[in-house]
């Protein structure tokens, strides 16, 4: 049973090409989505723009991010931790740069296929973020 629970807020940049921004944080080996811990008393819209500043330096405007989805997963990097965690999208208004915590960024396929290994990547860009974006697209025809 976990040992605790963490709830986070990220956002997901999706380029024109059908691949989103991930980030690597220090000490770490899972790529996820840039974003991060809630402050206490914070919004998760208002948490995930805080964090996408801190972190790859993009200043987004809070009109310009839209709800993704809210998902429970297992955290990537923390043994024994549940992940809460509320996805926004929003346009990349600027180029990212890694800053603060992060080690790397890298754009990966928002669309792999069946046979794409996503053993690096945090469960919830793989099992609930990548779902739903493809989801979205098949929707959209």
């Amino acid at each position: 049973m976990p040992a605790s629970v963490l709830t986070v807020a990220a956002i997901c940049f999706e380029d024109s090409e059908g691949r989103v921004l991930t980030v690597r944080k220090r000490g770490t080996t899972k790529f996820m989505l840039p974003g991060g811990k809630l402050e206490p008393g914070e919004s998760p819209k208002a948490a995930a723009i805080r964090e996408i500043e801190e972190e790859v330096g993009i200043v987004l405007d809070g009109a310009e991010v839209t709800f993704l989805g809210e998902w429970s997963t297992a955290a990537a990097n923390e043994a024994a931790t549940d992940l809460v965690g509320t996805v926004y999208l929003a346009a990349l208004t600027g180029e990212p740069q890694a800053r603060a915590e992060i080690d790397e960024l890298r754009w990966v396929d928002a669309y792999p296929g069946p046979e794409a290994d996503l053993a690096d990547l945090a469960p919830l860009l793989s099992e609930c973020v990548m779902p739903e974006l493809r989801l979205r697209r098949d929707a959209r025809g």
